[in-house]
């Protein structure tokens, strides 16, 4: 098989995959990770993404990012790591394009006010519904809820690395990530802190001499040499970017095979038991992540334009929330069977970070 001849040792191969919650038969010709790339991008969560806010609302500009175009950014950029540490790029796209399924509308926004909504169930976050939207909300097949995709997809999105950890059982919380998870995650922070600089800038809201402050204004000064005098503000911006997006991915592909050799990898035993990371900034660029980080939280999502935004996500939501809460017949029959089985908080919850932000504000309107 092509996996075994073509993958490292600590490569995820397909073909010893530990399978799905519902047995299948293989297919002659795809792999179990393509089979569940194909699933994820046929699914209607996957589209609804297309009108999700990523960080300005998507009406506001035909170009700015919504959380699909994010999400496509992440796979690119993860597909190119995979095959560079020869791991499972099929493996690593799926769980790019699976990582934000879970996403509400209005961005993080959004999601901060389900948190507190749900305060009473253990909160919401966007990790743990978008295990709970491929494993239950997408139905597409007779036999069995959700896209019944395998462990190792399904393992992805619980491990993703961020403050808020999902527990599950079946999922071992003593042992890391495959690497391919772990480039999903730094592919993420990568694709974000590039294209929210190029949002920012096309959106007024941040402006080129600020960021010539910044550590990282140097990649490219040392990318573009003296062309960059004869650039105007727009090739700047697009310079800076193209070059932010390159320098980091290259620094975290030699940083994570010095440490593939430093902490002894040589299988996928190995590298699941590492004592720490494997795939990782150098600390030179993670310095510069750090500083650009602070920066984008400081002058880009507490302006006051952006709070707006989220002062609208609450008292969208909050109204939505409360009144499915007194009149639950009002949500479509699928959500209402649910409501047989589940708490009504949950599945409220389920109904509300399914929806798109036009159609929430849309149905606020409705209902108010």
């Amino acid at each position: 098989m092509r996996e075994l001849a073509n993958l490292a040792p600590y490569g995820s191969k397909a073909s010893e995959s530990r399978g799905r919650s519902f047995p299948e038969q293989e297919h002659p010709y795809r792999t179990a990770f393509q089979r569940d790339r194909d699933r994820i991008i046929h699914s209607t969560a996957f589209r609804r993404m297309e009108y999700k806010t990523q960080v300005f609302l998507p009406h506001e500009g035909d170009h700015f990012r919504t959380r699909l175009t994010h999400t496509i950014e992440v796979a690119q950029i993860s597909r190119t790591m995979a095959r560079c540490l020869r791991v499972n790029e099929d493996l690593s796209e799926a769980i790019a394009l699976v990582h934000d399924l879970g996403h509400t509308p209005f961005g993080h926004a959004g999601e901060d006010v389900l948190d507190d909504l749900l305060a009473g169930q253990g909160g919401f976050n966007h990790n743990n519904q978008s295990l709970r939207v491929v494993d239950l909300l997408e139905q597409r097949y007779p036999d069995h809820p959700g896209l019944n995709l395998t462990y190792e997809v399904r393992e992805g999105i619980v491990k993703h690395e961020t403050t808020v950890k999902v527990h599950r059982p079946e999922f071992d919380p003593s042992t890391r990530s495959s690497l391919e998870a772990s480039l999903v995650d730094i592919a993420d922070e990568i694709a974000y802190n590039a294209h929210d600089i190029d949002d920012g800038l096309a959106s007024g809201l941040l402006h080129l001499e600020d960021l010539t402050q910044l550590s990282i204004w140097s990649l490219l000064e040392q990318a573009g040499g003296r062309s960059l005098k004869g650039m105007n503000d727009r090739e700047l911006r697009f310079s800076l970017v193209r070059h932010l997006v390159n320098a980091a991915t290259v620094d975290v592909l030699e940083e994570s095979d010095r440490q593939l050799s430093r902490l002894g990898i040589t299988d996928l035993a190995s590298l699941v038991s590492a004592p720490e990371r494997v795939a990782r900034y150098s600390p030179g660029m993670e310095s510069m992540v750090k500083e650009l980080k602070n920066f984008l939280r400081s002058k880009l999502y507490r302006h006051e334009r952006l709070v707006l935004l989220g002062e609208k996500a609450r008292r969208v939501i909050e109204t939505l929330y409360w009144r499915l809460d007194k009149q639950p017949e009002l949500m479509p029959e699928r959500y209402r069977e649910m409501l047989l089985t589940e708490d009504k908080p949950i599945v409220i919850a389920d109904y509300i970070a399914g929806m798109t932000d036009r159609y929430a504000e849309r149905l606020c309107s409705e209902l108010t």
